[in-house]
């Protein structure tokens, strides 16, 4: 009778989890409202999927004013988009620009059976974005719009505005991916040091099988590894310098976020866990310097880092800037951020775009 009952209230507690999931995927936008709750008449909001490079890809786009300028959101994992993180936090951009959310082909909204794995390349992505932009500007009758690129989406918007400079007004860069190989034993480095210092004899350990990451083998290992976010959560220095459960801040909020239908939801993570690894997308951002590659762009940009950002490694970002050539850049230090001051510190975010962006 005892395991009768537990069964039953196994079965009862999965059919309630599963029924919450379907109320909080309904897999659309909420209108943008006015100061009487109507939708606003000048305003965007939408979820669309366009045939980008012969594949479906999604996007949202939201905007309170479709006559403002366009910002294209590139996102970073790769090909892991963090729409949810703009959900949860409301930075807010949509009251400057007319924002779209692409999520990169194999992942989110744009993950499909049917996409090969060896077209998951920086080539082809970077082919995507320049897709999109066009795509973006021809909807909207504009010349040029903005990018904000993020971690690993840094990549493919250097490439893309080395390959078409003419279409972006500016570039505006959080988390500049430079050497990552180098910004991964950085922070490998860090972690080994604090955790000696703090007589965690564990974490060292976990470590410690990663040989000090002297090969190439062991850069990417422990890059893959579970315990290099973990880690980097307990200390501060992934994705939010406040974010310390990668289960309650990452994993729960793509669940509960209502813009992601249940399939599309099992998508993001059929993606990066069964998908993405099978691709040879991070191998191919560890082998590249981006600094030697990319040493100038034709076009304003403005480099966004968390001061204790070590996922993407700040102090190489900044070596970075110092010897990019461009005709306009500048950069910004979040004093109370790691990974990702956008959410981090929206408030400071939005003014500088005020006062010396769209300025």
């Amino acid at each position: 009778m005892v395991m009768v009952y537990l069964l039953i209230v196994f079965l009862g507690g999965l059919i309630v989890l599963i029924s919450a999931l379907f109320l909080l995927s309904p897999g659309k936008l909420q209108p943008i409202l006015d100061s009487n709750g109507s939708t606003l008449s000048t305003s965007i909001s939408e979820k669309v999927f366009v045939n980008i490079g012969g594949v479906k890809q999604g996007m949202f786009i939201q905007g309170k004013d479709t006559c403002k300028p366009v910002l294209l959101y590139v996102h970073g994992g790769p090909s892991f988009p963090n729409y949810f993180l703009v959900d949860k936090y409301a930075p807010g951009l949509e009251d400057f620009f007319t924002v779209c959310y692409w999520e990169q082909r194999g992942g989110g909204l744009s993950y499909s059976s049917n996409v090969a794995l060896e077209s998951m390349t920086l080539e082809q992505l970077t082919n995507d974005l320049i897709e999109v932009t066009n795509y973006l500007r021809q909807r909207f009758g504009q010349e040029k719009i903005y990018m904000l690129a993020h971690s690993g989406g840094t990549t493919i918007a250097l490439l893309a505005i080395q390959k078409e400079p003419s279409l972006y007004a500016a570039y505006l860069a959080m988390a500049q991916i430079t050497n990552q190989a180098e910004s991964e034993k950085r922070a490998y480095e860090y972690m080994l040091r604090i955790f000696k210092e703090n007589g965690d004899k564990k974490s060292v350990s976990e470590l410690n099988q990663f040989n000090n990451l002297e090969q190439q083998s062991d850069v990417m290992a422990f890059h893959n590894s579970v315990f290099r976010d973990k880690a980097m959560h307990q200390l501060g220095i992934g994705t939010m310098h406040s974010m310390k459960s990668i289960f309650m801040d990452v994993f729960v909020p793509v669940w509960t976020c209502k813009a992601y239908t249940l399939r599309e939801k099992v998508n993001i993570w059929k993606s990066k866990f069964f998908f993405l690894p099978k691709t040879k997308l991070r191998e191919e951002i560890l082998s590249i310097d981006f600094s030697e590659r990319i040493p100038e762009l034709d076009i304003p940009v403005f480099f966004f880092c968390g001061k204790y950002d070590l996922t993407v490694n700040i102090n190489l970002t900044k070596e970075y800037f110092s010897k990019l050539n461009a005709p306009h850049k500048k950069f910004y230090t979040f004093e109370h951020s790691a990974h990702s001051p956008l959410f981090e510190e929206p408030s400071l975010f939005r003014d500088i775009i005020c006062s010396d962006i769209l300025n």
